[in-house]
């Protein structure tokens, strides 16, 4: 008897530590679109090792300027060839796979000068790569499921506006549109934080690179403050954002063993936990690293 209440007993711990497992299961995001040689969008999403699929970069809109989608070599958008992507792109979404525009990045020209300005740019991309219709879709007939915000230039002010006339846009068309950001790990974000703030992001992934003061070499104290603080923000589900190989940023790359022994078991039991970001499919494919944690993640 006390044999089989000990049996029991092992295997409801066992479920019991499998349904915590599942219940914190995360996802992985990868940025696409802006080196040579990386997997198309459609072989990406049918790897089956991504939930999010962020196409990088809109790097030009805002002030006036005449927005330019560049998504190097895999297309020219100026001559309308990036139309060939929807192809691709409703093959992720029938797979399950949420595509997202990034708009900004690391080098660029853009921003917001007012709050008319941040609803002029919110129409171009309801029209033109949402739920709107437009005689030019760049992308051609594929609706994205968001609009991710990699805002690290161009001024800090607007995009609260920006974010709160999406989800609006979206609301009033009946389509949901996925809001995501992507802040550098110093809290609270220099460009990103006061969008953030506004409570409307779906999904934050963190860069954890190219800052030392917070990324996990920082020490687990420091890398666990910036976390928390992370943790604190009205916003959805928090992703570790991380480079996928040495060659994928400056610091703050964390071997795959690394990650899913000493990192991951740090910050997979918040409830805000959504799992890590990749920068990017490019140096994923050379490092196989997405396919190294996604089990753990």
């Amino acid at each position: 008897m006390a044999s089989r209440a000990l049996t029991l007993l092992q295997l409801t711990a066992t479920l019991l530590v499998a349904l915590l497992a599942t219940c914190h299961a995360g996802s992985i995001a990868v940025y696409w679109g802006q080196n040579d040689g990386e997997a198309s969008l459609a072989e990406t999403c049918a790897s089956g090792n991504y939930e999010f699929v962020i196409l990088a970069f809109l790097p030009k809109f805002g002030k006036g300027q005449t927005p330019q989608l560049d998504l190097g070599s895999h297309c020219d958008a100026s001559s309308g060839g990036c139309k060939s992507q929807s192809k691709d792109i409703h093959s992720c979404q029938r797979g399950g796979v949420k595509v997202l525009l990034s708009i900004g990045g690391g080098d660029g020209s853009y921003g917001l000068s007012s709050p008319g300005d941040a609803r002029q740019v919110a129409m171009y991309l309801w029209n033109n790569y949402l739920g709107g219709t437009s005689s030019f879709r760049p992308l051609g007939d594929a609706v994205l499921d968001g609009i991710d915000f990699d805002i690290e230039l161009g001024g800090a002010k607007f995009w609260n506006d920006l974010a709160t006339d999406l989800k609006n846009l979206g609301k009033k068309g009946d389509k949901t549109v996925l809001l995501s950001a992507a802040p550098q790990c110093p809290f609270p974000d220099e460009w990103d934080g006061n969008a953030i703030n506004t409570g409307l992001f779906d999904f934050v992934w963190v860069q954890f690179y190219n800052n030392p003061e917070c990324q996990f070499s920082a020490g687990r104290g420091a890398f666990m403050e910036a976390w928390k603080r992370w943790e604190s923000v009205p916003a959805g589900k928090i992703f570790l954002g991380l480079p996928a190989s040495k060659d994928a940023a400056g610091t703050g790359f964390v071997p795959a063993g690394e990650l899913t022994s000493r990192v991951l078991p740090l910050i997979k039991g918040s409830p805000k936990y959504g799992g890590v970001m990749l920068w990017s499919k490019f140096y994923d494919d050379r490092t196989g690293y997405s396919s190294a944690i996604k089990s753990h993640v």
